[in-house]
């Protein structure tokens, strides 16, 4: 049994930080934002945010990137609805204006430091190597997906068809994107 030492955190805190984080990304941009400037608007001090996060980058993250029902993977059944249900998430989180102001400073710093990117990623490790791993698997038992796929393969290519798209062409992702998207992928995939 692990028996925690000093006084209990506040969930309050934490949930204040990640808010003062995203609605400053949104004013101020990645380079811009400070942990000095997070603390003041969420009412806390600088040392309570690095005892609940590393770094900036761990902090951003996470206020960006939130674990929550979005991450869920969408049993719809069928794989073709499941992909673009996801591509469809895929899309809302990443066009939102404080993943638009991230992005840029988080690849940049995840690129640049291979601990920052693997503990960053390792967040949603859970629901890649058991989630999706285990619907890929019954696609594949039921001849839908080829064996050689696997889910890191499937979220790359929602993240990066998502992503460059975003950084070439400044359009929406509506509707029609992501079934095209969707199939595209389904198709890539397909046994």
């Amino acid at each position: 049994m692990t028996v925690e030492l000093g006084r209990p955190r506040n969930p309050r805190i934490d949930s204040a930080v990640l808010d003062a984080t995203v609605e400053l990304l949104g004013a101020t941009g990645y380079a811009s934002l400070s942990v000095d400037a997070i603390a003041r608007r969420a009412g806390t001090s600088k040392p309570a945010i690095y005892r609940r996060w590393p770094s900036k980058a761990h902090l951003v993250h996470e206020a960006v990137f939130p674990i929550g029902t979005a991450t869920e993977l969408p049993d719809t059944g069928s794989l073709l609805g499941d992909v673009r249900e996801m591509v469809r998430r895929t899309a809302a989180v990443l066009t939102t204006p404080a993943a638009s102001a991230a992005l840029p400073g988080l690849v940049a710093e995840m690129a640049a430091d291979a601990t920052l990117h693997t503990a960053l990623l390792e967040r949603f490790a859970d629901i890649l190597s058991r989630g999706l791993t285990e619907r890929l698997d019954r696609a594949m038992a039921d001849g839908d997906v080829r064996p050689d796929v696997t889910a890191a393969e499937v979220v790359e290519a929602m993240a990066g068809i998502t992503l460059l798209r975003l950084l070439t062409r400044r359009d929406a992702l509506d509707d029609d994107w992501v079934e095209h998207t969707a199939l595209l992928i389904t198709k890539g995939i397909g046994a």
